[in-house]
């Protein structure tokens, strides 16, 4: 695979983190480096380690994964997604997003629920007989910086939503995990 391709793909990959990391920046108020850093460290993480299982477990498990992979990403989101739209709803007029706690746990299952489509990856990858280590070390540099240019884009707008930026950082999650579903459904 030519460096080319493999960038390609590191940033398709990197797609579903950065729309991620954009929805929980707009539930900041305030966005520190740390936060940054928490979001894209996380995700490139895991962008790069599901590539690695489905590298050394292609044979053993495609069918399975191929099956529920899409299942796992829509509920994940979907639930995360509908919690944020809930919180953001019934909050009184006068709160903003300000309840919403970037987590471990939270930021884990986003990470997880965004990076299973990369794990299909890593079973190509291991039909092509690529370096992996090498592949997921782009892919994971790719998706950090995807992300953080992302939490950027967000604070530099997000602004602009003010009350609203709840419902929004929840309906992006729902329609992330719509978007994974419909994908494997209908058009793979």
């Amino acid at each position: 695979m030519a460096i080319t391709e493999l960038i390609l793909l590191a940033v398709g990959l990197s797609m579903d983190a950065s729309a991620v990391s954009i929805s929980n920046s707009l539930c900041i108020n305030k966005i520190s480096i740390k936060h940054v850093l928490k979001m894209a460290l996380m995700f490139a993480f895991f962008q790069g380690l599901m590539p690695l299982i489905g590298y050394f477990a292609a044979n053993k498990f495609e069918s399975v994964i191929n099956r529920f992979d899409h299942w796992i990403a829509f509920v994940l989101l979907a639930i995360i997604g509908g919690k944020m739209l809930h919180e953001a709803i019934k909050a009184e007029i006068e709160q903003e997003c300000s309840l919403f706690a970037l987590t471990f746990k939270l930021l884990l299952v986003q990470a997880v629920a965004t990076s299973i489509d990369a794990l299909a990856v890593g079973i190509s990858l291991s039909a092509l007989n690529v370096n992996i280590y090498y592949s997921i070390t782009i892919i994971s540099a790719i998706t950090f910086v995807c992300c953080t240019i992302a939490v950027l884009i967000a604070k530099r707008f997000g602004n602009l939503l003010g009350k609203r930026a709840g419902i929004a950082g929840g309906i992006i999650l729902i329609a992330i995990g719509l978007k994974i579903f419909v994908e494997h459904m209908y058009f793979q």
